[in-house]
């Protein structure tokens, strides 16, 4: 009996040692990987920082406006950028254009990611002015028809923001001393493309809206078919009006210009 004690006794002392050594062998190996499955998630998401592509959005959104620039928005004129502000709206941030257009005592802003959808645009270059100039001492061109379908066009050519274009209104709609008077619609359309003209020119020219607009008279006082026209309508009236076109309607007469010409 004592010789089966002592071999069981011998037995389960093997056997623990056997399963001491089973723990040993696999229990670093399952506590091993757990390190390493930690460290690489945490270095991967801090190198992707999106501040590169901020800039390059900022630049193309502004197309090239700065603040206190001097800038033309088509549907009021040249104005000046007082500043580029944000603003969150609806929980999204949204940058803007703050122009100011002085005469008009108003303020304006626009979404600097719509001033290609607006027409916004810069101050037109000296020669680009010049080419305006010279449009004004061209022969005026009044299409016969309706006064309310030429009055249209004349607006879409002021609201266009296009110098040469507001340059043609000017010149169609100009009336000398020697013609009849404009009606009121006319005068209206003419006094709003002389005011666009006059203080572009100014700002590009660094004068004053009084002298661009001398300048815009001296240029119209030019054009070829002012003098025969007025010298025709004194031989034949002796007081002027006598030929001169009904602008503010019918579509059947021409003016004295073109039948001078």
């Amino acid at each position: 009996m004592p010789e089966k004690t002592a071999k069981t006794a011998a037995k389960a002392t093997a056997q623990k040692t056997v399963a001491s050594k089973v723990a040993a062998k696999t229990a670093p190996k399952a506590a091993a990987p757990a390190p390493k499955a930690a460290v690489k998630p945490a270095a991967k998401p801090v190198a992707a920082a999106p501040r590169v592509e901020e800039p390059k959005k900022v630049v193309t959104q502004r197309q090239g406006f700065k603040a206190n620039e001097f800038v033309v928005y088509p549907a009021h004129g040249v104005g000046q950028i007082l500043a580029i502000e944000e603003q969150e709206i609806a929980g999204a941030k949204l940058e803007l254009f703050v122009i100011s257009f002085m005469k008009d005592k108003m303020t304006l802003r626009v979404p600097t990611a719509k001033v290609a959808n607006v027409g916004m645009r810069k101050l037109s270059d000296p020669a680009l002015v010049k080419k305006a100039l010279e449009t004004l001492k061209g022969r005026a061109r009044v299409k016969r028809t309706m006064w309310s379908r030429r009055a249209q066009e004349y607006e879409a050519k002021i609201n266009s923001g296009d110098i040469v274009a507001i340059a043609e209104v000017v010149r169609d709609l100009y009336r000398s001393e020697s013609q009849p008077e404009q009606s009121y619609s006319e005068r209206q359309l003419y006094e709003a493309a002389l005011d666009r003209l006059s203080r572009e020119i100014a700002v590009v020219q660094h004068s004053t809206e009084t002298e661009a607009i001398k300048e815009i008279e001296s240029q119209l006082a030019k054009s070829p078919r002012r003098g025969a026209a007025k010298a025709e309508a004194g031989a034949e009236d002796g007081d002027g009006e006598g030929d001169a076109d009904d602008l503010d309607g019918d579509s059947d007469d021409a003016t004295v210009a073109d039948e001078a010409a």
